[in-house]
Order: C-alpha cells, then structure tokens, then sequence
C-alpha cells in the first residue's frame, strides 16, 4: 500500500483533477488523500467569518460565487451529460447545506461543518471523473475512521481499527480515496487537524496502514536548499532525515506541515514530496538516514513576537524558569526560541493569541519587553558538535545583519537566528550565496 496525498493546488481546476487521475491510474495498490481544492478552504473561512459577525448578506454573496465556480469546474472535467448532472447534484446538495447555516444559529460546531465541505467535494469529483473513464475506485469517507481524543490529538488506535475496516471491505479494489484535514472529535462532531492537516491525515492512515510510502504531491518538486519564492536558483534536496525536514517543516518550509513528520519518523515509514506538475522528477526523500554532513537548507518563518523579561532578583532563584514555563503552559503557547543571560530571559512565539495575558502574568516577575514584526531564519542540516567552521561560516555571511537572538546547540540539525522582519530578505541571500 502506498498514501499519496495531494494539496489543493493538485486538484485546483479540472485539469488538475484530471492529471491526477492519470497519476494514480497505476496497479499499486494505493489510498488518495485529497484537499480541497485550492482557495476554497479560505473562501469557507470567509463565510463563517461573515456568520459569526450574522452578516448573512455578505455570506450569501460569498456562498453563491462558491457556488458557480464549482458548476465551472464540473463543466469542465466531465464529458457525457449523465456525469455532469451528478457533478451538479453534487455541488447543489453540499451548497444547500452551507445555505442552511444561514438561516440559523451560528456556533464552532456549524463552522467545523463548513470547513469540511472543500474536501468532501473534491473527493467526490475525483471519484466521479475515475468513474466516468471507467477507472475503478472506492471512496472512504474520513469522518468513517479519523477520530481525535477529548485532548484533540488524534485517537491513533480507532484510527488504525476502523481504517482498516474500511479497506477489507473491499477486497478486490486497489484505489482509494478520503478526504484529508476533517475528522469527528470523541463526542462524533465534526472537527479537523487544523489548516495542512492533508499532510497529518497522510501520515497518520500511512502509519495505519503499515504504507510501503508516503508521497506528499504539490506544486514544487521537492522541499528545497532556500525559499523559492525568495531566491532565485533554488535547489531541490534529493535525500534528508526525518530530523532535517522536522526541523525546516516547523520553521517555515511550506511544501510539509510540521505535524505530519511525526507519525512517519515513529514508524519509520518514507515520506517522498513529489510535484505534480511534474511528475517525472525526483522530488525529496525523507528516511531515517541521513546521506550528506553539513548544512543541507534555509528556512524562515514570519510574524515571530519576541518577549524579554529581565529580573535581576528572581532570575537566578529555584524554580524561576518554571514559573516562566508554566505561564505559556497554560495559554497553550508553543515556545520558538529561547536565550538566558545573566539577568534576563528571551522568547519567542508565533502564536499571539493570549500575548496580553502572557505578559499581564510574566509581569509579576520582572519587566517585560516585547518585540513584534520578526523573523527566525533556520539553518539546518546534520552538524556534528565537534566539527569545526560551521558557526563562522554562518556568522560571517550575516555580518550586515542585525541579530536579535541565536539558538544552537539545542538541536545537532538546527542553527536559530532572529531578525527584524524587514532583514529577512537579504539574510537569505546572503546566507544562499555563503553556504550553497
């Protein structure tokens, strides 16, 4: 069994869809994850957006636009009548249910149920398009078997149990397909993995299943050296470790979501990213393995908010660090980065949603600073701590850029820099023209 997973832009348009559909018309036996296709997720956000604020005119507006870009798309992908009628059955029956929310309350559970429809109905297209050129398929639906706990981490042995139901009862079938990102939580409501969840569905039935490999299908060939949307002359990676693509996933590499890393490296099950715009290439493999010593890539992620608290008394007392740790514990904020000196304690988070809070409540232990508008540039790649060159050579291609933070040490594949957002830009290309 292999899992291929393909992100909206795959499935973007109808020719997107239809080149799929030859991508996955092999003998292997194999399960599609799908996404919605690409700008409906943000246009359902839109909606709910507009529900929430019982602006239903605009809503409205929005749904029926929705609407008769998906009857565009049905035009184009099917060719005999019988198919187009079901592709519009399809989109009238999923429409009239995103209708439905609004003529009534709205609430989170309406707006998970909103979410969902991208996936169900690119799911069902593709299914219909393999059915029509006589293509056999069987489509699985995710709310069948991905199921999160009371925690809303995923339940890995219901998802396993329930799975596999679903594939042994089709003996005879090689193809399948399911929706990514949704789930129902332990209550049977209808949640999701959070925005890239695709990648996390991917690897977590991957994982199920005991899959051969996992291919992650998107836009580019391969996670890459640099940000291509930045650098000009990128270069693909062929070979990196479960650490390394962790490591670059988290700090701003967009091809893979963070999460869906885990679950493989655990298994120790291959992740292959793979472009379908060009299939033909090599793309990135991901093992256990790392092939190359070095510097292997640059990443950079955006919006990082510093926060300083210097305390001259407490910082050195027992159990300082805790108190400080226990604040972000329970507004469940990740942690970025961390520095120490001698009076004072550095952090950053990308997650900004209880920054006042935080703060509010690191004040009862020393002033507090924060710094917005950063970025944390990551140099990543296998460093072994007694080899020697790679710090100068890093500190050296940043000589004209102020730092605000470094972090090394923490991890052998990852060397941490913060800078001013508006210095991103010429830290990675300078970086680029030292390192690569």
């Amino acid at each position: 069994m292999i899992v291929l997973k393909f992100g909206g832009t795959s499935v973007g348009s109808a020719e997107r869809i239809k080149a799929v559909a030859k991508l996955v018309d092999t003998t292997d036996k194999k399960l599609v994850v799908l996404s919605a296709m690409s700008g409906t997720t943000n246009k359902l956000v839109d909606i709910a957006n507009y529900l929430y604020k019982k602006n239903n005119e605009a809503a409205s507006e929005l749904i029926l636009a929705l609407e008769q870009n998906y009857f565009k798309v049905i035009d184009e992908l099917f060719k005999t009548e019988l198919y187009k009628q079901k592709g519009k059955e399809l989109i009238v029956s999923h429409f009239k249910s995103i209708k439905s929310f609004t003529q009534d309350l709205f609430t989170l559970f309406e707006e998970k149920s909103i979410l969902a429809q991208g996936e169900l109905i690119s799911t069902a297209l593709l299914h219909f398009y393999l059915n029509e050129n006589n293509i056999n398929s069987v489509l699985i639906p995710a709310l069948n078997f991905m199921r999160t706990d009371k925690d809303g981490e995923p339940d890995l042995f219901y998802i396993k149990e329930n799975i596999q139901r679903e594939i042994n009862a089709n003996p005879k079938d090689t193809l399948f397909i399911t929706q990514g990102f949704i789930a129902r939580n332990a209550f049977g409501e209808i949640d999701n993995l959070k925005r890239g969840g695709s990648d996390y569905t991917a690897s977590l039935v991957g994982v199920a299943l005991q899959a051969k490999e996992i291919q992650i299908w998107t836009d580019i060939d391969g996670m890459h050296n640099n940000d291509p949307r930045i650098i000009e002359n990128t270069k693909s990676l062929t070979n990196i470790s479960f650490e390394e693509a962790a490591e670059l996933a988290y700090f701003g590499a967009k091809i893979l979501h963070p999460a869906s890393v885990h679950p493989a490296k655990i298994a120790n099950i291959p992740v292959r990213l793979k472009n379908t715009m060009k299939p033909e290439a090599f793309g990135t493999l991901i093992t256990g393995k790392s092939n190359e010593k070095g510097i292997k890539a640059i990443a950079a992620k955006d919006d990082i908010t510093a926060i300083k608290i210097k305390s001259g008394r407490m910082l050195l007392a027992h159990g300082f660090m805790r108190k400080v740790f226990e604040i972000f514990e329970i507004y469940k904020t990740p942690i970025d980065m961390i520095t120490t000196s001698e009076v004072a304690v550095s952090i950053t988070i990308d997650d900004t949603k209880y920054l006042t809070d935080i703060v509010d409540e690191l004040k009862k232990y020393g002033t507090v600073e924060t710094e917005t508008n950063l970025s944390i540039i990551c140099i990543v790649g296998d460093f072994i701590a007694e080899s020697k060159g790679y710090a100068v050579t890093i500190f050296k291609a940043l000589e004209n850029i102020p730092i605000r933070m470094i972090s090394y040490g923490g991890s052998r594949h990852n060397v941490s820099i913060l800078v001013e957002s508006k210095h991103k830009k010429d830290a990675l290309t300078s970086l680029n023209s030292t390192l690569f």
